[in-house]
């Protein structure tokens, strides 16, 4: 075998005929690569939501002044289901972020349901409905809009980031060969 610096210039057999037997990378792997740097992102975003959500869970609410004991624990599920997404992103484990992707959906519900009770948000939504947007009371509770447009946000990228992780899954998963 020749040396690759070679006096004679280039070595023989890389003259550009070999390159149909060159190995091509898929675009899967790269649309892998892609989806892997957006979680991190969506997931870093997602830590920023469930911060706030510990300081919802903590208010008084209109009913009790003790904390939410359920909306403290699905937000602590939530951190560690975000945790265990995390570790799935980076060793490629697709069971790690099916089970986030699972779990996170019940734990974001069994919160936003906790939290609408607590806050009575139905109020809010009747509110909305019955005033409109354009004049507002002043006794008029503004722990319970913030709350409400905190919980939509949520909710929303909530279901960007299951897509993601969906899209992610999708393309970590072989083709199946027909048989």
């Amino acid at each position: 075998m020749q040396q690759r610096k070679s006096p004679l210039g280039r070595p023989s057999g890389t003259d550009g005929s070999d390159y149909s037997y060159r190995m091509v990378v898929d675009s899967r792997y790269q649309l892998v690569a892609k989806g892997k740097k957006r979680l991190s992102v969506l997931f870093t975003i997602e830590a920023l939501f469930l911060l706030t959500g510990v300081i919802f869970a903590f208010l008084p609410g209109t009913k009790e002044d003790t904390p939410n004991r359920v909306a403290i624990s699905s937000v602590i599920a939530s951190v560690v289901l975000l945790i265990i997404a995390d570790i799935g992103r980076r060793r490629s484990r697709s069971s790690l972020l099916r089970l986030y992707a699972v779990l996170s959906s019940l734990a974001l519900l069994l919160f936003t349901a906790t939290l609408a009770n607590r806050y009575s948000l139905l109020k809010v939504i009747q509110y909305f409905s019955n005033r409109g947007t354009s004049s507002f009371d002043v006794d008029f509770p503004s722990l319970q809009t913030g709350l409400l447009v905190y919980i939509l946000t949520f909710s929303l990228f909530k279901i960007s980031t299951i897509k993601a992780v969906v899209f992610l899954l999708f393309n970590m998963t072989p083709p199946k060969k027909a048989s």
